[in-house]
């Protein structure tokens, strides 16, 4: 790789001439215009503060160079807090290009592989909190540092080439002595470790207790079970070992500081005593020896070491965020098919030979499976914790595609089929359902559907009188209200029913009512199949009162289906439905008998 090649793709070129750019190039026109002009005003009045001594000296006008003088003075001190504001601005814009960079990233692939990859997580949990300053600091911080640093540079060159004008070599000692800081104490500066393994894993720990400590579905545990101290001991001890890593990797190495401060007493002794010789002799007059000494301090502007740190701490996340979109899309992308899905399913819907194993498992969770799902009818599928129902119906809704075999929807490959119009044929209420801090409203459509589509909805979902469509459905929005988890869930199944206005074909229920007692649930579904007469319907749950309710019912065992009939047809067969609907049944009988024996205690 060419050193040009080099500097184009380093973190701080991407962070100046990419983000910076792309966030608001007019913003950062002014902010580059600021840079140069910074750069100009120091030497500039050095050598206007030589012209104002010489004038005085030869009892000339003292009009011009004290007005250059002065109005030089005023720029100095207006453009740097100008530029200050600006940048902080700039900052701000870069910040928010970055974090739409990473919506994108996590929002493009078709899949959801990328989101659940551990070593994807991790780069993403770094990625993710950069303006958080927990392992960078804020764009908004660091914007107007670099502009400062950048203005320094540009004025401590400016300087030397004015030094020029005395000696040629004297401009170019002062600029090789002033920048060997940066090259001999670069790696005591730039934290070259900063997305190793060991720094992620800290991060990661580091934020999810923070996330525990500050965020409200973990409140009432970590308070009931006295976990404060704990929550907040696992933060600062990963915190604490971030800093630890960091002031390491930034520790000063005493040799090159010896280094540097030799080389800058020797180089600034030659040139101070060559313009001392030079005054003494009288080849350099008083003006000249003021502007040239002026500007030979002002290169040391050139050894603003805090600088590089700023850039390389602010450039480190760029090129993370960047390269994630094209890793996310490696792994979470899907085949993109053309095929139409309106409509779909009329016939039927086949698992062929089906096996599939998430990528960073420990083996296959389907494992040839086949399976035939009649259209416009209800199928209950059953089975014990890691059956593999849950990755079933991801397979259904094309979140991932099979490992091996395939999945047809009349007769079409799933994978032939558009993403995103078959996932509009497609509507589902998920036991790990979103519970959005929107009004009740925006919680059922977020899509937007008339208001009497909701209504319907959440009168099927047995969700009715919950609350006003605008009400907030939460404590933390004033005028907002919460829901007991049975209400949610009544929610997230209107919002089910009501993706059946826009066209759903095909309803998927994965555990919906794990939280409704026997009664509540089977009153739901029965609601639901009623309002989803006509439309294929896929049940996952745990509970035989409610599943032997479907039209049919399927077994799955270590990935494969070992039964498949309607409940009277598996009960008569006497195999393993029949051995779980009786092991059920027979203790939910004695759930009821322990309460007739309590009852005449209670009211006694």
């Amino acid at each position: 790789m060419s050193w040009w090649r080099r500097i184009r793709t380093s973190p701080e070129w991407q962070f100046l001439f990419g983000c910076l750019w792309s966030a608001d190039r007019g913003l950062a026109t002014v902010w580059w215009s600021l840079v140069v002009l910074r750069a100009v005003v120091p030497p500039a009045l050095a050598v206007s503060t030589g012209w104002l001594v010489g004038a005085v000296g030869a009892k000339e006008s003292l009009l011009a160079p004290l007005a250059t003088v002065g109005l030089l003075f005023v720029a100095m001190q207006t453009l740097g807090p100008l530029h200050t504001q600006l940048a902080g601005n700039l900052g701000d814009r870069a910040s928010a290009t970055l974090q739409d960079r990473l919506m994108v990233a996590t929002t493009t692939p078709a899949g959801i592989a990328h989101l659940e990859d551990p070593e994807l997580a991790a780069d993403f949990s770094l990625a993710r909190d950069f303006d958080l300053g927990l392992t960078s600091v804020r764009m908004r911080d660091a914007t107007p540092q670099i502009g400062s640093g950048f203005a320094s540079f540009g004025a401590g060159i400016m300087s030397a080439l004015v030094v020029c004008g005395f000696a040629w070599w004297a401009g170019l000692l002062l600029l090789i002595v002033w920048l060997s800081p940066h090259l001999l104490l670069r790696d005591s500066v730039a934290w070259k470790d900063w997305g190793s393994a060991e720094i992620k894993d800290h991060q990661r720990h580091a934020e999810y207790a923070y996330r525990m400590a500050v965020d409200t579905p973990a409140a009432k545990e970590i308070r009931l079970f006295g976990l404060s101290d704990w929550v907040a001991e696992r933060f600062n001890d990963r915190r604490g070992k971030l800093l630890a890593l960091a002031l390491q990797a930034f520790r000063m190495r005493e040799r090159s500081v010896g280094l540097s401060l030799l080389a800058l007493v020797i180089g600034n002794g030659i040139v101070f005593g060559a313009l001392a010789r030079a005054a003494i002799s009288g080849d350099l007059g008083l003006s000249r020896l003021v502007a040239y000494a002026g500007t030979a301090m002002g290169v040391g502007a050139l050894a603003t070491l805090e600088f590089d740190w700023w850039l390389a701490d602010a450039a480190r996340p760029v090129p993370l965020v960047n390269g994630l979109l094209q890793r996310m899309q490696r792994i979470g992308g899907l085949p993109a098919g053309a095929g139409a899905a309106a409509g779909l399913p009329s016939q039927q819907i086949r698992f062929e030979n089906v096996a599939f194993g998430y990528p960073h498992g420990s083996g296959p969770i389907l494992e040839g499976l086949d399976l035939t799902i009649e259209a416009g009818r209800s199928l209950a599928i059953v089975g014990q914790n890691g059956a593999g129902k849950t990755t079933l119906v991801k397979l259904l809704a094309r979140l991932y595609d099979p490992t091996s075999g395939r999945i047809t929807v009349d007769g079409v490959d799933l994978r032939d089929l558009d993403p995103s119009g078959w996932r509009g044929q497609v509507a589902a209420a998920f036991q790990d359902f979103v519970r959005y801090q929107l009004p009740l409203r925006d919680n059922v459509a977020p899509n937007g559907v008339p208001d009497p589509v909701i209504m319907e909805a959440l009168d099927s979902a047995g969700a009715a009188g919950l609350a006003t469509l605008d009400t907030v459905l939460s404590k933390q929005y004033s005028g907002g209200t919460d829901l007991s988890g049975g209400q949610w869930q009544r929610v997230a199944l209107a919002r089910a029913l009501a993706k059946v206005s826009t066209g759903a074909k095909l309803i998927i229920l994965d555990e919906p009512t794990a939280q409704l007692d026997v009664r509540g649930e089977a009153e739901v579904f029965e609601r639901i199949l009623r309002a989803t007469q006509g439309l294929t319907t896929i049940l996952v749950s745990h509970r035989f009162s409610t599943v032997r309710h479907a039209d049919r019912i399927c077994v799955i065992e270590h990935g494969r289906v070992i039964e498949h009939g309607s409940h009277d047809e598996l009960m008569a067969l006497g195999g393993r439905y029949r051995t779980m609907f009786d092991l059920q049944a027979s203790r939910f009988d004695d759930d009821a008998a322990g309460d007739h024996q309590r009852r005449p205690e209670a009211t006694g």
